[in-house]
């Protein structure tokens, strides 16, 4: 009998290079594209696909992996015997308090909530909190059972328009810090659905400042999904919403709208497209440039110090590793005021000495990451995948280093 469907890529018998064309296409990537971004040519990704070349040696299959943004290794490689998770990092402790929260309906509770005035207080606390610590997911997520529950109450109890828009803008952006624990944690049912309360909850709000930030945070869900074209839609849309409100606008609503337009710009590094990515990056730096000098945007880093990570980012996504690493020299890392968001930019930085073939400077890049926020680099795919690919490194010093690490972050684990 016809059979018309696409392909199962994780059921056997199929081939690498047959699963590594079915994500491939699923991504919405073309070859040309593929081959570009790992540096090879497409006739050796047809090649690949088709069977007429093997599995490729295993530093490569992390990097395809990584570009594909495939979740767990055996996934792309079909050896169910060695499962290896890249972008999912182990469940928090904390997990299951947060997720309790985020389920709970709290129908019966009948003390009197916190007014919404309280409750941001709180929140710009915890967003402090979450700066200044090296182990912020514990710290986070300590706060945010008691910050959903009560914020979820005040939506419930508000007696007036104007207190429940109030309350509903605060409930999102509780959401949009319980995104940023839940995230590549091991329930990704869990950060859809905070991702879409926070959403439902902007929306009800009315505030310009909230919407965009949920659109920022979903734009980056469906992103990291590889649903590249529902994260552009996402980011399109709220741009153009807070463009009424941009000539009047204080400086966290335009710094949203700048996060915004740098997520454009990374979306379109993820396809390879370098002009529209870097296009982008330069109506972000703009628009970072505008902001009163040392705005720092507590939620998305948004300023003017954080041009220069993200045009690491950028780069890296471009996979040009000599641009990637003139733009990690250039870029002012001490002027990150926060651990997680300064550990990131490390690994980024790590992720371009290793595209450059400095493999012993990206190792030790990675160790000042873990040095600022070892819960930052514990859950991160791209960290985890130098890492491993290091640990198969032919020098025995350098795999020492890498094995350490690995030990560090958990991936040597039983």
């Amino acid at each position: 009998m016809p059979n018309d469907a696409t392909p199962d890529p994780y059921a056997d018998p199929l081939a690498f290079g047959q699963r590594m064309q079915i994500l491939r296409t699923h991504r919405g990537l073309s070859r040309p594209v593929v081959a570009g971004l790992l540096g090879m040519s497409p006739s050796w990704v047809k090649q690949i696909e088709t069977g007429q070349i093997g599995m490729p040696k295993y530093t490569l299959v992390l990097r395809i992996a990584e570009l594909l943004r495939v979740r767990d290794l055996s996934d792309l490689t079909g050896d169910q015997s060695a499962q290896v998770d890249l972008f999912i990092g182990p469940g928090h402790p904390r997990l299951p308090a947060v997720r309790d929260a985020v389920n709970a309906l709290t129908l019966g509770e009948n003390r009197e909530a916190p007014s919404a005035e309280h409750l941001a207080a709180r929140l710009s606390t915890a967003w402090a909190a979450r700066h200044e610590a090296p182990n912020h997911r514990q710290v986070v997520g300590e706060l945010l059972p008691g910050l959903i529950r009560d914020a979820q109450l005040a939506t419930r109890q508000a007696d007036t328009a104007s207190d429940r828009r109030a309350a509903q803008a605060v409930l999102s952006e509780v959401y949009s810090l319980s995104q940023f624990f839940v995230a590549y944690q091991p329930d990704s049912a869990l950060l859809w659905r905070v991702a879409e309360r926070g959403m439902v909850a902007a929306q009800e709000s009315e505030d310009p400042h909230a919407i965009g930030v949920a659109a920022w945070l979903a734009a980056q869900a469906h992103r990291d999904s590889g649903h590249f074209d529902a994260a552009d839609a996402m980011t399109m849309e709220a741009l153009g919403y807070l463009e009424r409100f941009l000539p009047d606008a204080d400086d966290r609503t335009a710094a949203i709208a700048g996060a915004l337009q740098f997520e454009a710009g990374y979306t379109a590094a993820r396809r390879g497209e370098n002009g529209s990515a870097w296009g982008w990056w330069d109506k972000a730096r703009v628009t970072a440039g505008a902001l009163a000098p040392g705005y720092y945007h507590p939620i998305t880093s948004f300023s003017q110090a954080i041009m220069g990570a993200h045009a690491v980012t950028v780069a890296v996504e471009l996979r040009a590793g000599g641009e990637s690493v003139r733009q990690a020299v250039a870029a002012d890392s001490v002027a990150i005021p926060s651990r997680p968001r300064l550990a990131r930019h490390r690994i980024e930085e790590a992720r371009a000495y290793q595209l450059d073939g400095q493999a012993e400077t990206a190792l030790a890049t990675l160790e000042k990451a873990h040095k600022a926020a070892p819960e930052t680099i514990r859950y991160n795919g791209y960290a985890r995948r130098i890492v491993l690919e290091e640990t198969e490194s032919r020098f025995p010093a350098r795999r020492r280093r890498a094995a350490a690490l690995a030990e560090q972050l958990g991936l040597l684990a039983a």
